[in-house]
C-alpha cells in the first residue's frame, strides 16, 4: 500500500487514471462497432451501385442484389436512427434530491470549492441533499434533468453535481465532513476527461433506454418499438458493462489516491462516524418515523433527530462511548443559512421515498414536531389501533364485556382471547412465564418460547428489555404451520422422526408420523386469536387499499399535469428541479423543496418486493404490497418500502399492546413517550415499561392471561374500566 504522499501516491493515482481512460476507450469502441455494423449494409449498397454505374456489376442477379441490399440498408439505417434517438433522448435515472442554492449554503459551497482547489480538480457545479447516508457525484448535464429556466443548460463538459447525505450535515463536524467529501470531490478530475465523460453518457443513455417501454402513455405501436430498442440497448450494455465497471473503479482509485493528501488522518476517524450515522438513521426511520408516517404525520426534523438518536446510542452502548463528546465542536449544519428549512425539506422527501405521500403538506399529511410526537403520534396511534380492534370484535359478534352504554374495555379483549383455549397447554406455560417483574433480567425472556429481542439485545445496560411500543414486536410465529415444514420428498429415506418408528423409504409409519407432525403444526394454539387476526388483517388490507387508491389517483393527476406542463414548455423537468406538478418555487432561503422526481437509483432497478412466505391463515391474510411501478419522474411512491408486510399474528399483538397502553394511560396515570432508538414507548411512573412484550405474546399466542394480569395488577391498570378511543 502506498503512503499518504510521495511518489507512491502519485504513481497509484496515475495508474488509476490511465486504467479508467483505457476502459473508457473500450466502452467507446463498443459504440463504434455498433455504429459500424449499422452502416455496413449502406456501405455495401454504395459499392454495388457504384459498380453498376461503372459497368462492372451487370446482369439481372446483380441488379436484384443491388436493390435487396439497398432496402436492407435503408431498414437498418432507420432502425439505427431510432435506437440512437431513443438513447439520446431517454431520461437518465436521477436521484430525488433537495437542491441547495449557493445563497442557502454559502459556507458549504466555499468549503467544497476550497477542497477542490486543494485537490487540484474542478469544483462540483452544484450541491444537493438526499435522505441517505452516502455521498457521490451525479451527472445532470442531460437536458431532461435541467430546470425549465436553464434552457442553455450546463455545457456538456461541466462538472457533476455533488449529492450529499443529509444526516452527515447534522451528525458530523465540519472537519469530518471535509475529510469525508475529499475522495468524492476528487472524482471531478477524471469526470472532466472527454473520453470518460462520453463513455459515461453512452452507458447512462443505454440504461435509460432499457426503461423506456415501462413509461406510461405509450400507444401499443410505440411501446412495441420501444421494446425492440430496449433489446438492442441490453445487448450493448452486456457488451460494455465489464469495461464500464472497471472504468468506475479506476476513477474511484484515482480520486482516493488524490484525496490522501487532504485530511487523511481525520478521514480514518470520520469513517467510524459514517457507520454510526447509518445505524442511527436506519433506526430512526424504522422505529420512530414509520409509525408517524402511517398516521399521516411526518416528522419535520428527521436530521436533528439523528443527533438525539445517536446521542442516546452513545449513552447506552459502551462501543459508542465518547462519540457524543464530539457534539461540542462545530456541526456541519452550521454551514447552512437556515438548517431548519433544509431539514424540513429533506424530511418530507424521506417520507415520500420510504412511505409515499403528497408532495406538499395537507390536512391528511401534516408535519409534526418532536415535542408533539408523544401526544400527536404515539397516543393517537394506540387509540386508533384499539378502536380498530374493538370494531373487529363487534364485526365478529363478540358479546360480553361492557354494556352498549359503556366504552370499550381491555377486559373484553382478554376474555375473548382466552375463550376456548386448550386446557393443559396454557397452564404449563403459565407456571413458567407468570413471573414477577423483579425476576426479569437484562435481555432475559420471561419463559421458554418467548421471542428474542429484535436487535439481538434488550435495550441498554440501564434499561434492559425496554418496551418499545406496538411496532417493536415481530417475534416468531409458533402457530404458523407451513408447507415448508414438511419434507420435500416423503419417499426419501431418512432417520425416523418418531422414536421406535421403523426406518424405510415410504413406509406407512413414516407417513403417519409426518401427518401427525403436520397436524400439530397446523393446529392453531389459540383459535380465538387466529380468527381475530384474520379479520383484523382483512380490515387493514381494505384500509390500505383505500389509501393506495387515493395515492394512485393523486399520482395520476400529478402525471397528467406534468405531461401538460412539459408539452407547454417543451422542456422536461429534472430530479430536484421544481418544475413538475406539486412543485413549489424556491423559498426565500434558497432551498428547493423535493420535487416529484422519483427516478430513484438505477432505471433498470424495479423494486421487486417478495411476498410473504407460506404460513398460517393469519399470516396469509395480509396480502403483499403491489410491486412498485416506475413510471417516470412523477410515478407512484414509495420507491423503497422500509418493512415487509406483517403477519396477522404480529398485527394482533400490536393492537392488543395498543389497547393495554390505552388502558394504562387512562386508568393508571401512565403516559405515552418517545424513545429515540425504539420509537413509541409507554412510561409508567416516568420509567419505560420493561416487560410488557412477552406477556402480550403469551395472551395472543397461548391464550394465557395470567402474566398480563399480574403486570396490570402491579401497575395499577384496571382492565374493566372503559378507555377513550378516537
Amino acid at each position: 500500500m502506498y503512503g499518504v504522499s510521495g511518489t507512491g501516491s502519485v504513481v497509484a493515482e496515475e495508474w488509476g487514471a490511465r486504467a479508467a481512460h483505457s476502459r473508457a476507450l473500450a466502452v467507446l469502441q463498443v459504440r463504434g462497432r455498433a455504429l459500424g455494423l449499422a452502416v455496413l449494409p449502406a456501405a455495401v449498397a454504395v459499392v454495388l451501385h457504384a459498380g453498376g454505374a461503372a459497368g462492372h456489376f451487370t446482369g439481372s442477379g446483380w441488379e436484384a442484389a443491388r436493390w435487396a441490399v439497398t432496402v436492407l440498408a435503408a431498414v437498418v439505417l432507420v432502425a439505427a436512427a431510432a435506437v440512437t434517438l431513443v438513447v439520446v433522448r431517454a431520461r437518465p435515472a436521477a436521484t430525488p434530491t433537495v437542491e441547495l442554492s449557493e445563497t442557502a449554503a454559502p459556507d458549504l459551497y466555499r468549503l467544497v470549492r476550497d477542497l477542490a482547489d486543494r485537490l487540484g480538480v474542478p469544483a462540483p457545479s452544484a450541491i444537493a441533499l438526499t435522505p441517505d447516508c452516502d455521498s457521490w457525484l451525479e451527472d445532470r448535464t442531460h437536458r431532461a434533468l435541467r430546470a425549465p429556466g436553464d434552457a442553455g443548460g450546463r455545457s456538456s463538459g461541466s462538472a457533476p453535481v455533488l449529492v450529499m447525505g443529509s444526516p452527515f450535515l447534522w451528525w458530523m463536524r465540519v472537519g469530518e465532513l471535509r475529510a469525508i467529501l475529499a475522495p468524492v470531490v476528487a472524482g471531478t478530475g477524471p469526470a472532466a476527461h472527454p473520453d470518460i465523460a462520453a463513455a459515461r453518457r453512452f452507458v447512462r443513455g443505454l440504461d435509460a433506454a432499457v426503461a423506456v417501454p415501462a413509461e406510461p402513455g405509450l400507444d401499443p405501436l410505440r411501446r412495441l418499438g420501444a421494446r425492440g430498442v430496449a433489446q438492442v440497448a441490453r445487448v450493448l450494455l452486456r457488451a460494455c458493462r465489464t469495461h464500464a465497471a472497471e472504468m468506475e473503479r479506476g476513477v474511484a482509485a484515482a480520486g482516493s489516491e488524490r484525496a490522501q493528501a487532504v485530511d487523511y488522518g481525520v478521514r480514518i476517524v470520520a469513517q467510524e462516524q459514517v457507520g454510526l450515522a447509518y445505524a442511527g438513521w436506519d433506526r430512526l426511520l424504522t422505529r420512530v418515523a414509520l409509525p408517524a408516517w402511517r398516521m399521516g404525520r411526518w416528522p419535520a426534523r428527521l436530521d436533528a433527530g439523528v443527533v438525539s438518536a445517536l446521542t442516546e446510542l452513545s449513552r447506552r452502548d459502551r462501543l459508542a462511548d465518547g462519540f457524543s463528546s464530539r457534539l461540542g465542536e462545530r456541526p456541519a449544519c452550521d454551514l447552512l443559512e437556515e438548517p431548519g428549512a433544509v431539514d424540513e425539506a429533506t424530511s418530507l422527501l424521506a417520507a415520500r421515498l420510504f412511505h409515499g405521500g403528497p408532495a406538499e403538506p395537507c390536512p391528511d399529511w401534516s408535519p409534526v414536531e418532536w415535542s408533539q410526537y408523544p401526544e400527536e403520534v404515539v397516543d393517537r396511534k394506540w387509540r386508533t389501533d384499539a378502536a380498530r380492534l374493538h370494531r373487529v370484535l363487534d364485526g365478529l359478534g363478540v358479546t360480553g364485556g361492557p354494556t352498549p352504554d359503556d366504552g370499550p374495555t381491555l377486559a373484553r379483549v382478554i376474555d375473548h382471547l382466552t375463550a376456548g383455549r386448550p386446557e393443559g397447554r396454557a397452564e404449563g406455560w403459565t407456571e413458567s412465564r407468570a413471573v414477577d417483574a423483579d425476576d426479569v433480567g437484562p435481555g432475559c425472556p420471561t419463559g421458554p418460547g418467548s421471542p428474542p429481542d429484535p436487535d439481538g439485545a434488550a435495550g441498554g445496560p440501564d434499561e434492559p428489555g425496554a418496551f418499545a411500543g406496538p411496532d417493536a414486536f415481530a417475534g416468531p410465529d409458533p402457530g404458523a404451520g407451513t408447507a415448508s415444514d414438511a419434507p420435500a420428498d416423503l419417499d426419501d429415506p431418512g432417520p425416523s422422526v418418531v422414536p421406535g418408528a421403523p426406518a424405510g423409504p415410504g413406509s406407512p409409519d413414516d407417513l403417519d408420523a409426518f401427518d401427525a407432525l403436520d397436524a400439530l403444526d397446523d393446529e392453531p394454539v389459540n383459535p380465538a386469536a387466529e380468527a381475530l387476526a384474520v379479520a383484523l388483517s382483512a380490515l387493514l388490507a381494505r384500509e390500505e387499499a383505500v389509501r393506495e387508491a387515493r395515492v394512485a389517483a393523486g399520482a395520476s393527476g400529478t402525471a397528467e399535469a406534468s405531461k401538460a406542463s412539459r408539452n407547454k414548455s417543451g422542456t422536461k423537468s429534472g430530479s430536484g428541479a421544481k418544475s413538475g406538478p406539486g412543485a413549489a418555487p424556491p423559498s426565500a432561503s434558497g432551498v428547493t423543496p423535493p420535487s416529484g422526481a422519483v427516478a430513484g437509483a438505477d432505471s433498470t432497478t424495479g423494486a421487486r418486493l417478495a411476498g410473504s412466505g407460506p404460513g398460517s391463515d393469519a399470516d396469509r391474510a395480509v396480502p403483499p404490497p403491489p410491486p412498485v411501478v416506475f413510471s417516470g419522474p412523477d410515478g407512484p411512491l414509495p420507491l423503497f418500502p422500509l418493512q415487509p408486510p406483517r403477519s396477522g399474528r404480529d398485527l394482533l399483538a400490536d393492537h392488543v399492546t395498543a389497547m393495554v397502553c390505552c388502558a394504562a394511560v387512562d386508568t393508571a396515570e401512565a403516559a405515552p413517550g418517545l424513545d429515540w432508538l425504539d420509537g413509541p414507548s409507554l412510561l409508567v411512573g416516568g420509567e419505560r415499561a420493561a416487560d410488557l412484550g412477552p406477556r402480550i405474546l403469551a395472551l395472543v399466542e397461548e391464550g394465557d392471561p395470567e402474566p398480563l394480569r399480574l403486570w396490570l395488577a402491579r401497575t395499577g391498570v384496571r382492565p374493566e374500566k372503559p378507555v377513550r378511543l378516537v
